[in-house]
């Protein structure tokens, strides 16, 4: 029979939320009946993906959810711990004010067991103020991102003994000596006020994925009073486990215990894996091999509902990442994201560079204090996640700020001595506290970027804001912009100074109404905002090894024909292939290489050809394109010279859901014409039905922008088959199904 107290219970169902807040209705007495039923993740306003007043969301609101807690679990301490509030949280349990937090990106905690009444139904409130608070970081200046509101993240209930695991850094060390490997773990206990005097040691074993322990350790404890305690125990594991690594992220688990009297009455859970990581003057270097890192900036925002997706998608996140845009980091600018994401980070093999939240501006004291307790707080979150790399400590674009980024780096350092710190400005001859110089270089690429003239050297944002282009562009300002990328990883590549590129950015995101383009989006995306790739995703694509996936992609539809004269018109094609032929109607008019110039620096260069506008008045003719490996072929691509809107597909990311009021999946819609070729002219409307346990975050009716778009649809706590169906007026209906199973009901 188990002796572990601590239970983690899920809190994301069953919370009344009642829009704007209203005083008093904190307290128990107070009527909400007429309050939403609502699940967590929660935007407190639902918007429209563009055009929208980003005054809507910043408000105050009010939550409400009712916990009983039994008298058998009497005796031990009971937290809440929200992942994600925005923007600021004041929260009490049966009227009494327990606690606050200010700031919107990292877990808020707080005690209840001093004011629960047992065995009786508790009201826990949260009052939330999602409005832009000039104290706290980010706010105070202008942001070109916005943060929406709302208890955007999951919560849930701890319940652990008086004296228990509230963390444990479980760090890696000498990993690639076999002889000198081993684990420092640094156990934090917490005890509360009422205590006994008793026998108590702290155990940690290391398991593999098959649950066989590879590693142990113990070590007597000594609780003299309350309040927090440190154990440090060091852990020899056996020879043969197994590096974390890009291709091969294998992950362990420390399983961390809490013993009295012989007994364990706590067990802490946390997974590791084993690599060594660092910047140096001549590159990046991950488990002793060169990595030239090729990433892109990512925010955590979704269309309509801000940040609040629940796990499935923000994992999806990685995914696209990692295995559709084939890239070896990311960076989450400009905040700590979700755990959802970073754990799949960690199981991909996806580097992360984390940083603390801001843009540009730096406030007075009280907020400078709030940014440094950001990083005491990201790090104590996240140091046990082997993709993260690197330690954003500086407030992106920020002015120079001695005192206080002397103190953010010097927090870092003490906290995890075993990653480096990063501060990403655009000022060259900015202060350099950091380790790594982490520079966003916002230069025409057909320039020559800076020499790596300071070791430690990573370009964290370029592109971007300085080249914004939406699916729907034409073909020179999409191909200047595949170009702007290809240039500037072209130019990293050349030199081993150069860590690598983060590219600005991954997904088109929402912003203010003096940023972007007018209508509440920033278009710098290699995607856009729903994650649907524009062609320079491609490009990216296009840098991984052929054995992985032959990708082959033209910058250009064949069917559309209007093009600059003189400008690159037709003559862009990514792919990862050594040799291209190229065929209008069945006649032979390029084989082409590579470029061998400037871009030859690109793992696989760009095809450029100037046959196909040689053959513009043959254009009616369809074209071919075969791409060659040596003699063979492995891959060809068909596009027809009088194409048109064929067929609409309905692709979801996922086919099964959990009934639990929250889990949600992606459905992509696509116009593509007979050979399955995009039409990124299409405006089709979309007209959206759906049946069953589920609903639609997103627009009934979608008006493709780019010949896509998409919905998210989250499931209900029934479980059954949500049936989604599509229909245009042209091209027919068509539908899918995702299935959600059962989940058992939260217990408190």
């Amino acid at each position: 029979m188990s002796t572990i107290q601590r239970i983690v219970a899920p809190l994301n169902r069953d919370w009344r939320f009642g829009g704007a807040y209203v005083p008093g209705s904190e307290q128990p007495a107070f009527d909400d009946a007429a309050f939403d039923r609502v699940t967590l993740p929660h935007a407190n306003v639902r918007l429209p993906w563009h055009g929208f007043d980003e005054s809507a969301f910043q408000f105050e609101s009010i939550y409400r959810r009712q916990i009983t807690l039994p008298e058998t679990l009497r005796g031990r301490r009971v937290f809440v711990q929200f992942d994600g509030i925005m923007t600021a949280t004041r929260t009490f349990l049966n009227g009494e004010a327990i606690g606050s937090y200010d700031g919107g990106y990292l877990p808020s905690l707080f005690e209840l067991t001093e004011h629960l009444r047992w065995g009786e139904s508790n009201t826990l409130a949260a009052v939330v103020d999602s409005r832009e608070l000039p104290h706290i970081p980010p706010f105070g200046g202008r942001i070109d991102y916005l943060t929406f509101g709302g208890i955007y993240r999951e919560a849930r209930l701890l319940v652990v003994p008086t004296v228990s695991i509230s963390n444990a850094f479980v760090k890696p060390v000498a990993v690639l000596d076999p002889g000198q490997r081993r684990v420092d773990v640094q156990v934090t206990l917490d005890a509360g006020s009422d205590f006994a005097a008793r026998s108590r040691a702290v155990g940690v074993r290391l398991l593999d994925p098959d649950g066989r322990q590879v590693g142990t350790a113990s070590a007597p404890l000594t609780v003299a009073a309350a309040g927090r305690a440190e154990v440090r125990l060091t852990v020899a594991p056996s020879p043969d486990v197994r590096l974390w690594d890009l291709d091969a992220p294998q992950l362990y688990t420390a399983a961390v215990t809490l013993a009295e009297d012989g007994q364990p009455i706590d067990e802490y859970r946390t997974r590791l894996g084993f690599r060594e990581a660092r910047f140096t003057p001549d590159g990046f270097f991950l488990n002793g091999r060169r990595i030239k890192l090729r990433g892109l900036n990512r925010h955590q925002t979704y269309p309509y509902v801000g940040g609040a997706m629940p796990a499935r998608v923000q994992r999806r996140d990685a995914v696209i990442l990692k295995r559709e845009l084939k890239l070896n980091i990311v960076r989450t600018s400009h905040y700590p994201q979700s755990t959802a994401f970073l754990d799949a980070c960690d199981e991909l093999g996806l580097l992360v560079l984390e940083e603390i939240p801001g843009w540009q501006h730096i406030g007075d004291d009280e907020w400078q204090q709030l940014a440094c307790r950001d990083v005491r707080e990201m790090i104590e979150r996240d140091w046990n996640h082997p993709s993260i790399v690197l330690w954003g400590v500086r407030i992106n674009e920020s002015p120079d700020n001695h005192a206080f980024y002397e103190q953010t780096n010097r927090i870092a350092h003490q906290l995890d001595d075993s990653r480096q710190t990063g501060g990403v400005r655009n000022r060259y001859g900015s202060e350099r506290l950091e380790d790594v110089f982490t520079f966003n270089e916002f230069l025409d690429p057909s320039s020559d970027i800076r020499p790596p003239n300071h070791p430690h050297y990573l370009v964290t944002e370029f592109g971007g804001h300085m080249y914004p282009t939406k699916p729907w562009d034409g073909v020179e300002r999409v191909q200047q912009h595949v170009l702007w990328h290809a240039r500037m990883h072209a130019q990293l590549a050349s030199h081993d100074g150069y860590a690598g590129g983060i590219g600005w950015c991954a997904f088109d995101y929402n912003t203010h109404a003096d940023f972007g383009s007018g209508d509440r989006v920033c278009y710098h995306g290699v995607s856009d905002i729903f994650r649907i790739g524009k062609p320079a995703a491609a490009l990216y694509r296009s840098q991984c090894d052929p054995a992985e996936e032959i990708v082959l992609e033209p910058t250009f539809p064949w069917a559309m024909g209007d093009c600059a004269a003189g400008g690159p018109g037709l003559g862009m094609i990514l792919s990862n292939v050594e040799r291209l032929k190229l065929y209008v109607g069945d006649r032979l008019v390029d084989e082409v290489l590579p470029d061998r110039g400037d871009l030859g620096y690109l793992p696989h260069a760009p095809f450029f050809t100037q046959a196909l506008q040689a053959s513009w008045g043959q254009r009616l003719q369809d074209l071919r394109i075969e791409g060659y490996i040596g003699e063979r072929l492995v891959a060809t691509r068909r596009f027809a010279a009088r194409a048109t809107d064929a067929h609409l597909l309905v692709e979801p990311d996922d086919r099964v859901l959990h009934a639990d009021g929250s889990d949600a999946t992606r459905v992509v819609f696509r116009v593509v014409d007979a050979d399955g070729n995009r039409r990124p002219f299409s405006t089709v409307a979309v007209v959206l039905e759906v049946d069953g346990p589920g609903e639609s975050i997103g627009d009934r009716l979608l008006s493709l922008s780019g010949g896509v778009g998409a919905v998210w649809i989250r499931s209900t706590e029934q479980a059954g088959t949500i049936a989604v169906t599509a229909t245009t007026e042209h091209l027919g209906s068509q539908s899918v199904t995702i299935r959600t199973t059962p989940v058992e009901p939260e217990p408190y």
